[in-house]
């Protein structure tokens, strides 16, 4: 499950994105990606359509179902892995149920900052491109392309233990 603040942008461009790169490694089957958010400010929405049109614009389906839904503590005690856009998401993940597998998304980009266990882990944050434009969104989508591959191969590793 992916988690960012209202379940419109980020998150869901990361599950469409997770969901197609699950699909192509042959684990769609075996593999269920959904999203929520840590507010429910957007509660019921669709996708944004900034985020749905860069979406498209690569190639991506986005299929006009998905709508926004605030993360509760059932979602996280029921996902084996649990990827949050920015520290702040995973602190309010983890002040929901700190046993959850929450990781940072980018964690996964082995091009993104090394953070240490215990080190601040805001150097991975997706920026919010809410209050931006056409260009905050395709860096979103970038960063969540970069980090995809490798949680599709840390995924494949765990599926069997």
């Amino acid at each position: 499950m992916t988690v960012c603040t209202g379940n419109i942008c980020r998150s869901p461009m990361a599950e469409v994105v997770l969901r197609d790169r699950f699909e192509a490694a042959g684990l769609g089957g075996r593999v269920v990606v959904d999203s929520t958010g840590i507010s429910d400010e957007e509660q019921g929405h669709p996708v944004d359509r900034r985020a749905r049109d860069v979406l498209t614009e690569h190639g991506y389906v986005v299929d006009g179902t998905h709508r926004a839904r605030q993360v509760r503590a059932g979602d996280l005690a029921a996902r084996d892995l649990v990827l949050a856009m920015t520290s702040q998401h995973a602190r309010a993940l983890r002040r929901l149920d700190a046993a959850a597998p929450v990781r940072m998304y980018r964690s996964f980009d082995p091009a993104a900052p090394q953070v240490a266990p215990g080190d601040p882990e805001h150097a991975l944050d997706i920026a919010d491109p809410w209050y931006g434009g056409r260009r905050e969104f395709e860096d979103c989508l970038e960063e969540v392309e970069a980090a995809a591959d490798g949680i599709v191969a840390y995924v494949r590793a765990h599926l069997d233990d």
